[in-house]
C-alpha cells in the first residue's frame, strides 16, 4: 500500500519502532487519563481478588478479555478526542458527537465488566461475608 506516493518502509528496524511508539502511548494515556489509572487501579484489585479467590482459568480468561477491552477502548477514546481536538479546536456539535459517542463506547465496555466481574466475585464475597455474620 502507497501512502502520498511512497511505499510504507518494511523492515525489524520499523518493526521494533512499532513497539516504542505503542509504549509511549500507554504512557501519553497513564500519564494524561484519569480514566486509565482508574482502570489500571481498577484491574490490579481484579488480580488479586483473583488470585486470593483462586478463580478458574476461564475466570481468568474473561477477566484478562475484560481488561483489553475496557482499555482498548479507552486508549481509542483518547486516540478520538486528541484527532477531533486537533481537526476542530472550536467547540462543534458533531466534534461533541464524536468525543460523547467515543466515550459511550468505553462506558458501555466498563459496564460489561463490572456485571463479568460481579458474577464472577459476587459469590466468593457473599461467602466471605456469611461466615463473618
Amino acid at each position: 500500500m502507497e501512502l502520498k506516493g511512497k511505499k510504507k518502509k518494511l523492515g525489524l528496524k520499523r518493526f521494533f519502532n512499532s513497539f516504542h511508539y505503542s509504549i509511549e502511548g500507554l504512557k501519553y494515556a497513564y500519564l494524561n487519563e484519569q480514566s486509565m489509572l482508574i482502570h489500571l487501579v481498577v484491574t490490579i484489585l481484579v488480580i488479586i481478588f483473583g488470585i486470593v479467590f483462586h478463580i478458574t482459568t476461564t475466570q481468568w480468561l474473561l477477566c484478562v478479555t475484560m481488561f483489553g477491552f475496557v482499555m482498548g477502548a479507552e486508549l481509542l477514546n483518547t486516540a478520538i478526542e486528541a484527532v477531533v481536538d486537533m481537526a476542530m479546536p472550536d467547540i462543534h456539535p458533531l466534534a461533541k458527537i464524536a468525543k460523547d459517542t467515543a466515550s459511550a463506547a468505553v462506558f458501555v465496555l466498563s459496564l460489561m465488566a463490572f456485571i463479568v466481574g460481579a458474577v464472577i466475585f459476587f459469590p466468593h464475597f457473599y461467602d466471605v461475608l456469611k461466615q463473618l455474620f
